[in-house]
């Protein structure tokens, strides 16, 4: 078997493809939310702590100088993204919830009978016929 070939049936298995599409959703996904916290949670949360905003809290390790950036040691931004990971893994954690609660009301819900084979229903109605005669 060609490596071509060998390539081509390991990226077209099932799994790999819903893999592909769970990360290209999940890093949009992960967009959304930090926009979420940075533009609607953040500020007020800023707002309450008297009008600090996280992604500017950092500490000076070395000061600039004509042409040469500071050294920051950018804490806030850190918060921010751990809030961020906090509110994506909770919804991840309520959407799955969601799902096996899903999947366990389809495991409860009572399934219907096999239907009876023809020659079931077949011998059933003689018995029936050879009972009333």
């Amino acid at each position: 078997m060609s490596i071509v070939k060998e390539f081509k049936e390991f990226a077209m298995r099932g799994n790999v493809v819903d893999l592909a599409v769970g990360i290209i959703i999940g890093g949009a996904f992960g967009k959304i939310i930090s926009s979420f916290v940075g533009d609607v949670l953040m500020p007020p949360i800023g707002l309450l702590l008297g009008g600090m905003d996280f992604s500017n809290l950092s500490i000076t390790l070395k000061l600039g100088s004509e042409g040469v950036e500071p050294v920051l040691l950018k804490y806030g931004v850190f918060i921010n993204t751990a809030i961020d990971f906090i509110i994506i893994a909770f919804a991840i954690f309520m959407v799955i919830k969601a799902m096996n609660s899903m999947k366990k009301k389809k495991e409860e819900a009572p399934a219907a009978p096999p239907p009876i084979p023809a020659d079931v229903l077949l011998l059933t109605e003689i018995r029936d016929l050879l009972k009333k005669q």
